[in-house]
């Protein structure tokens, strides 16, 4: 029998990035939304507990499926086997990572030429 694979999302929340791990992703029927399903977490028995998974669970308890913005995605993998979830906070400026403009008009534009 087929394993089900497992895929890492790592995407921007605010100023925070979260990474999950769930086992269906797929493209929206909403325009520019990636759909993400089951979210898989680590097993309960553990018995260090990370804070960062913790409150993930918390957020994500009860959710069936999520509706995450393409410009929010900065990765997905299909990985071996689930993590940790985690959050972290996203990078300064400067960074590898920018946050895509979410402004209606182009930058430095108003609306009347000075």
């Amino acid at each position: 029998m087929a394993r089900e694979p497992v895929y890492k999302v790592i995407f921007q929340n605010g100023s925070q990035l979260f990474e999950v791990f769930a086992r269906q992703i797929y493209q929206s029927d909403m325009w520019g939304f990636i759909e993400v399903e089951e979210f898989v977490f680590g097993e309960r028995s553990q018995i260090v507990v990370d804070p960062s998974e913790e409150k993930l669970k918390n957020e994500f308890s009860g959710v069936t499926r999520s509706y995450i913005p393409l410009q929010a995605i900065i990765r997905i993998d299909e990985v071996d086997k689930e993590g940790s979830a985690r959050i972290s906070d996203a990078p300064a400026t400067g960074g590898n990572i920018a946050s895509f403009p979410f402004t209606g008009a182009p930058t430095g534009q108003k609306g009347s030429e000075e």
